[in-house]
């Protein structure tokens, strides 16, 4: 499914149910499914001096923290910032380090202009979303930033390797209604399993 008046309604309907769903679950889960994303996560090789990134999570998106925790020490971690040209830089980042909430109430990292990573500079990022099918697509909350920020990525594959973070119950039967802009994730990893998009 494509562009249109149709998309977007059912875009809207998915996403509405999605959050209700994730925003429900109970703290003692919430605990379970980091624990569970961060062991799918981890069985992902990451290179000496792996630059990645991950996102502080909100309106009940499965948590990192886990996972962030368990990184080798020489691995950059590194926390999205909204910029004003409507794409994302990254910042490294490590616990205790100061933070301060952007306009959307998300905390970013608080450092220099010329610390800022683009996303071309990273190796894997893992990706907040709201629903995603077995094909790897991806629906995020309706801001556009992931997809304007990897908009490179339509021309040719390339780094880095992009990978969705859900609870299992965010995938869709079916296809989920796309737009041509949307950017499809290498994989997507849930509390439960890794799902590898196809070839």
């Amino acid at each position: 499914m494509r562009s249109g008046a149709g998309v977007t309604s059912a875009r809207g309907t998915i996403r509405r149910i999605m959050r209700e769903r994730r925003r429900a679950v109970p703290p003692a889960a919430r605990i379970g499914a980091a624990d569970g994303l961060a062991a799918e996560l981890l069985a992902h090789p990451l290179a000496p001096g792996a630059r990645v990134a991950g996102y502080w999570a909100a309106d009940g998106e499965i948590a990192l923290h886990a996972w962030q925790l368990r990184l080798p020490r020489e691995v950059v971690y590194c926390l999205p910032v909204v910029h004003e040209d409507g794409r994302l830089r990254f910042a490294p980042w490590r616990a205790g380090e100061a933070v301060e909430a952007n306009r959307y109430g998300i905390p970013e990292p608080v450092v220099a202009p010329e610390a800022l990573l683009d996303p071309s500079a990273l190796d894997l990022i893992v990706v907040p979303l709201v629903g995603f099918d077995a094909r790897c697509h991806r629906l995020g909350m309706g801001g556009g930033w992931y997809d304007r920020s990897f908009a490179f990525r339509h021309l040719q594959p390339a780094p880095p390797r992009l990978v969705g973070a859900a609870f299992a119950f965010q995938q869709v039967a079916g296809e989920l209604p796309s737009e041509d802009w949307d950017v499809q994730l290498d994989a997507v990893c849930t509390d439960q399993s890794t799902l590898t998009r196809p070839t």
